[in-house]
């Protein structure tokens, strides 16, 4: 179809349009949070934590693509699932299902015939049923442990025929859940890396300082003069040197903190190390995770940490940008 934008009055109305679909939507979402069944709801839950095997998620249609993204965000978060396509597992897919498995069934309108096929040969295995449907009195929530009703009056499609509300209520449905199973089962970043290892994402979860540190660390000693400060911090070029004394880390000197004393001493050309630096320098241990650190640096706004080890010798640096 062809929209030709001739006048305001026409893009007003397409914009409207938008505006409307959305907050629909929205107030179809608002509503489903405020009428929902607690107790259908628990059953579902209590069903998901005490499978032995996989959520499995099946659906026809647009209730399928949604499907495999509820599907996969469980995954993600912890709970073992996959999707199967209910046709398919008509047709010798049903293998894929163990008694041990809980099926998550998505029918908008409850009577969606491939999937009730199914019905009778997951009774017969002894499977538990979700069903997420739009009517609570249909034959497959009939025949569900647990009934996620969408609770919705239309869909936002002008016919009345397109999936747009539904969808979008079974989508938040599925996120419901997997957020309240995070909580439940305590999931935590590092539990999420393990499942996101690649990416930009997994390489933050997963990636230790020492990873990505630089092993050498600008120093002087505590009595070093301004000029050997300068030079220092000059052929280091990382805009720090760590001051130690008899070996150990005493404290910490940064552009800032040279700046700083420049503008409140006069007689700044004779300081030592031991007058301008800062002393217990924030650090990070050698095991220390690099979101960690990054969390470190931006709540004391600092752009460089000093990586120690056991022993609290320094052996590294990161800065905020590795």
């Amino acid at each position: 179809m062809d929209f030709n934008l001739n006048t305001e009055t026409e893009e007003q109305a397409l914009i409207n349009s938008v505006r409307n679909t959305l907050t629909e939507q929205g107030d179809a979402l608002r509503h489903l949070a405020e009428v929902i069944d607690a107790e259908e709801y628990s059953t579902a839950l209590s069903l998901i934590v005490g499978c032995k095997g996989h959520v499995i998620v099946s659906g026809m249609g647009k209730s399928g693509h949604v499907g495999r993204k509820m599907s996969a965000t469980l995954a993600s978060t912890g709970t073992p699932s996959f999707f199967i396509h209910p046709a398919e597992a008509f047709h010798g897919d049903l293998g894929m299902i163990t008694p041990y498995d809980v099926l998550m069934l998505i029918s908008a309108s409850g009577e969606t015939d491939e999937v009730l096929k199914l019905v009778p040969s997951l009774k017969n295995f002894g499977n538990k049923i979700i069903a997420i449907t739009n009517n609570a009195h249909s034959t497959l929530a009939k025949h569900a442990d647990a009934i996620l009703e969408l609770n919705m009056a239309s869909e936002t499609c002008p016919n009345n025929l397109a999936p747009t509300t539904s969808t979008t209520l079974t989508m938040a449905i599925g996120d419901a859940l997997a957020i309240a199973l995070i909580h439940k089962r305590h999931f935590k970043p590092d539990d999420f890396a393990r499942y996101h290892p690649g990416g930009s994402l997994g390489r933050r979860l997963l990636t230790r300082v020492t990873d990505v540190m630089q092993s050498h660390v600008p120093s002087v000693d505590i009595n070093a003069t301004f000029r050997q400060i300068i030079q220092e911090l000059t052929s280091g070029c990382q805009g720090m040197v760590a001051v130690k004394e008899k070996g150990k880390l005493a404290g910490i000197i940064t552009d800032g903190d040279l700046r700083r004393y420049m503008e409140k001493c006069d007689d700044f050309i004779n300081g030592t190390a031991a007058d301008m630096m800062t002393r217990n320098p924030i650090t990070m241990p050698q095991d220390a995770m690099i979101i960690d650190a990054e969390e470190k640096m931006t709540k004391h706004r600092i752009s460089t940490l000093l990586i120690t080890d056991n022993s609290q010798d320094v052996i590294g640096l990161v800065r905020i940008f590795d």
